[in-house]
């Protein structure tokens, strides 16, 4: 596995800021390129992950550990370490994220990723990251920000982890949605992404839990309704059980037995089989194969 910090830096003066102390990385959990060259499957899809935190900090059990449950799965991963607290504030993830997506396409000969088939995964406000880019991926803001230009920062497919999405203070978690504004008051109207989408969005798979208190699940059901209305095709699963913030929902993530729900933990393997049923399957031969065992 090749382990590498690519920088994610953008012009922190599109939010009137200077650059943050913290410097944003994108790192990499590339399989082996001898062990492809090896197979018949030539050529790996990639999944970018974006871990939760209210955009006031990075959760790390949805990070490494996500990403390298998609790595045993036969993808390339990555993981976003997008700036936070004070740099939180629109559009700056969203720009490093952009770029994050331009940076794995154009790795995509040196280490065998297939550029039409890169994902972005997102948990609670993460998710709002994600979903954010799928909505605004072509505002002349982000393609500004992180020298976008034509589809190349187009995620081609979103998985949703219990995201934030809706504005409504009473449906929403507040904090998110206070670290997205920031000091712009203008920024409010942008953080309701359901009121956002359009037939350009891309296509997603969205999880989350019935009791999840800290972001309700009307959250998701909006979000899908958004994309039924524009024709985006959508797999949603709502969970009876489970607190919010379970990550992979099994100990492998777990810091209090609260945070293992075994009708949960199935999700990766569901997006794993979404995935596959979404990708491309030219230049993919035999990924039903892996999919399947």
């Amino acid at each position: 596995m090749i382990i590498r910090d690519f920088d994610m830096s953008v012009d922190c003066g599109l939010a009137g800021l200077d650059a943050p102390q913290e410097r944003p990385t994108l790192t990499s959990y590339i399989l082996d390129t001898e062990l492809i060259s090896r197979s018949f499957w030539k050529s790996r899809p990639a999944v970018i992950v974006c871990p939760g935190g209210g955009y006031r900090s990075r959760s790390v059990r949805e990070a490494e550990a996500v990403a390298l449950k998609f790595c045993a799965a036969g993808f390339h991963a990555f993981v976003l370490n997008y700036s936070v607290g004070r740099h939180a504030q629109w559009p700056i993830p969203q720009c490093q994220l952009s770029k994050a997506v331009m940076t794995v396409r154009g790795l995509s000969w040196e280490y065998c990723i297939d550029s039409e088939n890169v994902y972005v995964c997102g948990f609670s406000a993460g998710g709002h990251l994600a979903a954010a880019l799928g909505v605004y991926w072509d505002d002349p803001v982000i393609r500004r920000g992180s020298g976008a230009s034509g589809e190349i920062n187009r995620p081609d497919g979103l998985i949703l982890c219990y995201p934030v999405i809706i504005a409504d203070d009473d449906k929403t978690h507040r904090g998110t949605k206070r670290n997205f504004i920031g000091g712009e008051p203008r920024n409010a109207a942008l953080f309701g992404l359901d009121k956002h989408v359009t037939e350009r969005t891309p296509e997603s798979f969205i999880w989350h839990t019935f009791e999840d208190d800290s972001v309700p699940v009307y959250s998701s059901l909006r979000f899908a309704e958004a994309l039924y209305e524009r024709g985006v095709s959508c797999e949603l699963h709502v969970f009876p059980n489970g607190r919010h913030g379970l990550a992979l929902g099994s100990m492998i993530t777990a810091c209090e037995p609260k945070h293992i729900v075994k009708e949960t933990d199935i999700w990766i393997d569901l997006a794993v089989k979404w995935l596959g049923r979404h990708i491309d399957t030219r230049g993919c031969k035999g990924f039903d194969r892996v999919v399947d065992t």
